[in-house]
């Protein structure tokens, strides 16, 4: 990683401390990784720098040093709490279909979203650090339960679910094949097929037998 800064005016680098100055604790942070996020999506992992997000988040490479440790953490960080505010929003429909298929409505927005910036990391990040796709997913999201998670304990406690028939394999199908044509396509799933993943995969697969069940176009 290099160590050069890019080079700035007296008045930019005065103006960059007095912003430093003013922002602190998860203000400044939440700053960070939004410039993060945006430098990651501009310049990919290959050109990303500590120095150049301290330059888009109008602050200093020691600020950063201080929380992150390494370009490879910031990313990491950056990439975290983008795909949190996502994560955060959780349908809550009434209904196990809608809240699904809510859900991979938002999934397939914000992955083709994600997409170009991702394709940087794949690149280059995983040959860098020695890390594996799932690595990346499990540092990402630390522990917290996934949206399908919530949605399908409240369809549970509603009874729309069969608890035996739940597996981690069959409540992450449904991402994974929205993530899947993403990848493929380089673009949102078209709804027809959110609504097909749904309908004639996911729901027979966790509701087989329980009365009040229905599909619907």
């Amino acid at each position: 990683m290099s160590s050069t800064t890019r080079p700035t005016s007296t008045a930019g680098a005065q103006n960059a401390s007095s912003l430093a100055r003013r922002r602190r604790g998860a203000e400044l942070e939440a700053a960070v990784l939004e410039a993060a996020w945006d430098e990651l999506r501009a310049v990919g992992y290959p050109a990303f720098t500590l120095d150049g997000v301290a330059a888009r988040a109008g602050t200093s490479r020691p600020v950063l040093a201080r929380r992150w440790s390494s370009r490879t953490d910031l990313v990491v960080a950056a990439i975290s709490q983008h795909a949190a505010g996502v994560m955060h929003d959780v349908p809550d429909t009434g209904t196990l279909r809608g809240d699904v298929l809510s859900a991979l409505r938002q999934l397939s927005a914000s992955a083709s979203d994600m997409i170009g910036v991702l394709s940087f990391v794949f690149a280059d990040y995983f040959d860098t650090t020695g890390l594996s796709p799932s690595d990346l997913r499990e540092q990402i999201l630390a522990g917290t339960p996934s949206r399908i998670d919530r949605i399908i304990q409240r369809a549970v406690e509603r009874g729309e679910v069969d608890p035996d028939r739940l597996s981690p394999r069959v409540l992450s199908l449904p991402g994974d094949l929205v993530r899947h044509d993403v990848i493929m396509t380089q673009a949102p799933v078209p709804d027809d097929t959110l609504i097909e993943i749904v309908d004639r995969i996911f729901l027979p697969l966790v509701t087989a037998g329980r009365p009040g069940h229905t599909t619907q176009d």
